[in-house]
């Protein structure tokens, strides 16, 4: 199931673009329809899994800040690592948050949001884990997010792996939408959960 809510919120600083949340509500939210300038990749996604539904914000809203899907290292067991991630989009003529997600893993929690000071997300960096062999494999573990000010947000994810290349940064606005690689339960096999994804910039 996918939760989507929208953030009622009043604006500090206009030209800063700061947020200040008030109050959250649960909302049911997809769109997959709207247009997009370019999409963003990184090279170093794992190759388990199968590509899901794109989600995008409605027309007018870019995202401004994300959180993760995240199973912590369980010790004597199967770590999946990162295992979904939202984006929360902003629509300053309507003064309106909305999140938006493509499909997750099954395991983990959700953190707490990392915002933009200002402007939108406008590039992504991936903690990818190479394939273990015979020990266990949890593929994409962290998300580094480039803000269109400059500054750099992490996604508080876990450790293993290596940080892979800066996608393209959006030459619109912003980014807009998102879709993930999700593999699914294995069973008595060795989950990964995420292993990859694409976000989508609009102008």
């Amino acid at each position: 199931m996918h939760h989507f809510f929208y953030i009622a919120f009043s604006l500090l600083a206009i030209i800063g673009q700061h947020v200040s949340v008030q109050t959250t509500e649960t909302r049911v939210e997809r769109s997959s329809n709207r247009y997009y300038s370019s999409e963003l990749t990184v090279p170093n996604g794992e190759r388990w899994g199968t590509w899901r539904h794109k989600s995008m914000c409605h027309d007018g809203a870019y995202a401004v800040g994300f959180s993760l899907r995240v199973e912590y290292p369980i010790g004597d067991g199967d770590d999946t690592a990162l295992n979904g991630i939202r984006l929360h989009c902003v629509d300053w003529s309507k003064g309106v948050i909305s999140s938006i997600e493509s499909d997750t893993g099954y395991w983990g929690e959700w953190t707490e949001i990392k915002w933009c000071h200002s402007g939108y997300l406008s590039a992504f960096q991936l903690r990818v884990e190479s394939p273990q062999g015979r020990g266990d494999d949890t593929a994409a573990n962290d998300i580094r997010f480039r803000c269109s000010d400059g500054s750099v947000l992490q996604g508080g994810g876990t450790y293993w792996g290596d940080w892979g290349n800066w996608s393209p940064t959006c030459q619109g606005t912003g980014i807009c939408g998102l879709m993930t690689k999700i593999e699914k339960k294995q069973g008595d096999g060795d989950d990964t959960a995420l292993n990859d994804m694409r976000m989508y910039c609009c102008d």
